[in-house]
């Protein structure tokens, strides 16, 4: 693939949503750490400087070699990276008197420049930056100011390396999808030919050539990036794909038998294992959230090992791994983040099980999934299923997890589900789902007092799930839906409504 884009993460909040937005021009574009450059650069015809936590400033700021980039390939900084660009190169970046931050419209653009055709003055930009270029190297042009930052764009004389101050892949710059065009298109001559349709037709091709004969295990859950993937493979290697839905006893109600009547007539070769027992008795008694994840993590991977023994010649293990879960980002500090949280689907096997790794999702998006899904025609129900995380309600029943914890949960999740389907509110949500708190509460019911479990609802819209701001529900269904939960779930007397946004809190509470 010659037609890619190179973006350096150096820790921004938004590096995630540069690449996303390069991808809605149809162009291909990989993140990488500023640290860990790819070493072929020859495949990538522009880069992206992401914005950073840090100052230009300070001893300890990202600096990365650009030795093999600058004037040989289309650059362009944003925030940090214009900073960088103009602070390493002669010119002056100091700590702003105010924190720059938030809404600004352009007061000046310089015309005849194709960086900014067709964006005008007045366009509204997004600002997050503590630190402002006061002084721009000699070599360089204006190109646009606003109010408060003169210098808000501009481009170094003699090559096509750019900076802009403010961030053109939030939707609040109303223009930077048009700016990113310019760069990319305009400027760098990449042609628009990443689309669902090409993605499919390359894939196929390419777990043709890598999978031979060769048979593959996929573990199925029922949601959108393992169904995707299991068509994408079963267009590449037909009955050589054996799918396996694993029922870890976290599931949602019925969703075992549900989830494998929906993969009748879609051509699958798909097998039920019920090993929820198995999953609950490792589970017993403990309540780390991370060795929680571990642990079903690990049997996950010990079904998959004793169901691989039983289909001759298996020699690959398949997985709905995507993009935002091998994304490797940038710290503060300026190395790997932090864990926030284990994915039981990424990474190595262990040693003793002696199968291969196929990620065919593993450079897309969750909503590029949706979209790769429909144009291989799969149903359109199935691709608007919210996401469901791996571990299943492990994570949504906060401390030990027990079967009767789980069957309360379960009960209280499937009215809460049904009542978003019943009021039209499903598709108008990213993800729900209810949480069983290690709490009890004082209640009433009838003349009798109760000490019983409160559940916390959530429900949250999004793009992707990096990041994820609470829905603002109807009051009338939250009241029914309430009164509902008590009224017919045993064991639990109070509900609550989560409304916190990601970050600072995640989707999931564990």
């Amino acid at each position: 693939m010659q037609n890619k884009v190179l973006i350096l993460d150096f820790g921004s909040q938004y590096t995630q949503l540069i690449g996303r937005r390069v991808r809605e021009l149809n162009i291909f574009s990989e993140i990488k750490p500023f640290n860990k450059p790819p070493e072929d650069l020859s495949e990538y015809k522009a880069v992206i400087l992401s914005g950073s936590p840090f100052s230009v400033r300070a001893d300890d700021a990202p600096h990365p070699d650009l030795s093999e980039i600058r004037g040989k390939k289309p650059l362009l900084g944003v925030c940090y990276g214009a900073q960088y660009l103009a602070h390493f190169n002669g010119g002056n970046v100091e700590k702003s008197n105010t924190r720059e931050y938030g809404r600004a419209n352009l007061s000046h653009v310089e015309t005849g420049n194709p960086f900014l055709e067709k964006v005008n003055t007045g366009s509204q930009v997004w600002m997050s930056h503590a630190d402002t270029i006061k002084q721009l190297p000699e070599n360089t042009q204006l190109l646009a100011s606003t109010h408060d930052v003169e210098n808000a764009a501009f481009k170094f004389d003699g090559e096509e390396t750019y900076g802009i101050q403010f961030h053109p892949e939030v939707y609040h710059s109303t223009d930077g999808k048009q700016l990113l065009e310019n760069f990319l298109v305009n400027i760098a001559g990449i042609e628009q030919t990443w689309t669902p349709d090409a993605f499919v037709e390359t894939t196929v091709a390419e777990l043709k050539e890598k999978l031979g004969d060769e048979k593959v295990i996929l573990g199925l859950s029922g949601g959108v990036d393992s169904s995707v993937a299991a068509v994408l493979l079963h267009k590449a290697i037909g009955s050589n794909l054996h799918c396996i839905f694993v029922n870890n006893g976290l599931l949602r109600k019925n969703e075992f038998d549900g989830v494998l009547k929906q993969y009748e007539g879609m051509g699958l070769n798909v097998k039920g294992v019920d090993a929820s027992a198995r999953f609950l008795d490792e589970l017993a008694g403990e309540s780390d959230p991370e060795t929680k994840r571990k642990i079903i993590g690990r049997v996950f991977v010990e079904v998959f090992d004793d169901e691989s023994k039983l289909v001759k010649g298996a020699n690959w293990l398949a997985q709905g791994t995507i993009y935002p879960d091998v994304i490797e980002s940038v710290s503060a500090t300026g190395g790997p983040s932090a864990t926030i949280k284990s994915h039981h689907n990424v990474g190595g096997l262990p040693d003793y099980m002696k199968l291969k790794v196929v990620e065919p999702l593993k450079m897309l998006f969750k909503d590029e999934v949706r979209r790769v899904g429909a144009s291989m025609g799969l149903d359109k129900e199935l691709l608007g299923r919210h996401p469901f995380p791996g571990p299943g309600l492990a994570i949504r029943i906060l401390g030990d997890i027990t079967r009767d914890k789980v069957a309360i949960l379960q009960e209280v999740d499937h009215i809460f589900i049904n009542g978003l389907r019943e009021w039209g509110l499903y598709d108008k949500v990213w993800q729900a789902g209810a949480m069983l708190l290690p709490v009890n509460s004082v209640g009433v019911m009838g003349d009798e007092r109760t000490y019983e479990k409160c559940v916390a609802l959530r429900a949250v819209e999004s793009t992707d799930g990096m990041t994820a701001d609470w829905v603002n529900l109807p009051y009338e269904f939250l009241q029914k839906t309430s009164n509902d939960i008590i009224n017919k779930v045993p064991g639990v007397n109070r509900v609550v409504y989560d409304i916190s946004s990601k970050p600072p809190a995640t989707i999931e509470w564990e």
